[in-house]
């Protein structure tokens, strides 16, 4: 299971990193970023999940990991859901200025990823 959950949360990095440099760098939201920051929250709830089932440790909200990624994963979805919103209604300045919240996302969402590896190394 830690083979899985671990497995699961780097393919979120990979996806959700892949989507927001490519639109990053490309100055211009497409759809392929969105199906990238769909595919990343997913790969990332499915790893979070995967990780709670073999989590020795009592859940607790106010935990600083626990709350750093709640926290992202709310980030990622209000982010994927406006990328969507965009792409289909949004007008031709909404595209080009996406890229300017994405980066914040991003690091925010890695304050947990690296937060979680840590802690994994550290039992």
């Amino acid at each position: 299971m830690l083979i899985l959950s671990s497995t699961l949360i780097s393919l979120a990095l990979v996806f959700y990193s892949i989507g927001i440099w490519a639109e990053r760098l490309a100055h211009y939201l497409k759809p392929w970023h969105v199906i990238s920051f769909w595919l990343g929250l997913f790969f990332d709830v499915s790893g979070t999940m995967a990780m709670s089932h073999i989590s020795k440790r009592e859940f607790n909200f106010f935990d600083l990991h626990t709350l750093t990624g709640q926290l992202a994963l709310w980030l990622m979805l209000s982010h994927a859901v406006w990328a969507t919103w965009v792409i289909h209604k949004g007008s031709e300045s909404l595209h080009k200025k996406f890229h300017r919240y994405s980066i914040v996302v991003w690091c925010f969402w890695l304050i947990p990823y690296f937060g979680g590896m840590f802690l994994g190394m550290k039992h």
